[in-house]
């Protein structure tokens, strides 16, 4: 039986960002915590009959997680721990913001079982971060990192950015060659993207040429691969051994529980596979979730899997593709030859990207029929 997530998600922020298309909502210095967990506590309970398996991974997701109290945290990973079945290893990942971190909470958050944080830097730079709307600046950044080292977490994620605002390779090498001084396990380094429905859409800022983004992807990549990180999908490279296992459970089509203003959910029952999404208004999720249920159709799973496993350097073997869609082969073997002749996957026999496919991985999906 294939192992399941836990994705838990907090919908509060200090302020929205600019190019944040998320479910994310300004605090404005006000969080109803203790009604929020007994909502989630009261979500999850409602989800576990659709799921028979091991958790094997836990994410706090935002929104701005470390805004809650320890307390608060302890109090949902304990309905966790009482309604799931976790593995011995579980990996229980917390995402951080600098600035919305004190050394106490980050102890009292590990104590209760997180052990893993993904700390949500963008950049080192005070300029970018003005450009990107961060609410945290240099110094922020500099605390949290020391004060999660002195609370005893090893296992640490850092979100980056490029392709931002007037950027060139000089400046996008200086925030991975900074990232990389500080010795994290993890590095997640997205390329910025401007997004329907976000401030920066309606006021789109100065991005680099087309001919800069590409400068700074390749000499990118090959920067982090001489650091000793292992690039294993478009935008995550790891130590040997560190990879996000809860985000690998997404790519490789896995199941898991979602729970929370806006989460997403995806479970397979007598070989169906449904959908869940909660509603996206934090101030009606106190009210009820509303959950909502979508069984996929025969066109939209390998649509769906495609979407997320053609992320994977490793990509997948097309006995996966059966096994976890219900759907023979032979249903993309006109995507496969398109695929392989425009030089996008290694084979017309898996489902492995080339370098340009990794690059151009949306494009590649246009092939399915």
């Amino acid at each position: 039986m294939n192992p399941i997530g836990l994705y838990i998600h907090f919908p509060w922020c200090i302020k929205k960002c600019p190019y944040c298309d998320f479910n994310s909502h300004s605090s404005n210095g006000k969080i109803p915590e203790e009604e929020y967990i007994s909502c989630l506590s009261n979500d999850l309970y409602d989800e576990v009959s659709n799921f028979d398996g091991t958790v094997n991974s836990i994410f706090l997701g935002g929104g701005t997680p470390s805004l809650f109290s320890s307390q608060s945290i302890g109090k949902i990973l304990s309905s966790a721990k009482n309604l799931l079945v976790l593995s011995n290893d579980v990996e229980i990942t917390m995402e951080a913001n600098p600035g919305a971190l004190d050394l106490g909470n980050i102890r009292g958050i590990r104590e209760h079982g997180v052990n893993r944080l993904s700390l949500g830097i963008q950049s080192f730079k005070d300029q970018n971060l003005t450009l990107l709307g961060r609410a945290h600046n240099r110094n922020d950044i500099d605390s949290a990192i020391s004060g999660i080292k002195t609370a005893g977490f090893s296992n640490i994620n850092f979100d980056l950015m490029h392709g931002l605002p007037e950027q060139d390779w000089k400046s996008a090498k200086s925030d991975l060659e900074e990232a990389i001084s500080h010795e994290p396990t993890h590095i997640s380094w997205y390329q910025l993207t401007i997004e329907p429905n976000t401030l920066f859409s309606q006021n789109p800022p100065s991005l680099p040429s087309e001919e800069i983004l590409i400068e700074i992807y390749e000499r990118g990549i090959e920067l982090l691969t001489k650091a000793g990180f292992f690039r294993y999908e478009i935008s995550a490279f790891s130590r040997q051994g560190k990879e996000s296992q809860h985000n690998l459970n997404y790519w490789q089509f896995g199941d898991y529980i979602g729970i929370g203003a806006g989460a997403h959910g995806k479970y397979t029952c007598e070989g169906n596979i449904y959908r869940t999404t909660k509603t996206r208004s934090p101030k009606d999720y106190l009210v009820s979730p509303n959950k909502k249920t979508k069984k996929l159709s025969d066109e939209d799973r390998p649509i769906e899997y495609l979407m997320n496993s053609l992320r994977l350097v490793s990509g997948s073997k097309l006995e996966d593709f059966e096994e976890r869609t219900g759907i023979s082969r032979e249903v993309i073997n006109s995507f496969l030859e398109e695929a392989y002749e425009h030089g996008f996957i290694d084979s017309k026999d898996r489902l492995v990207p080339t370098p340009l496919g990794l690059r151009f991985v949306d494009e590649v999906l246009f092939l399915l029929p």
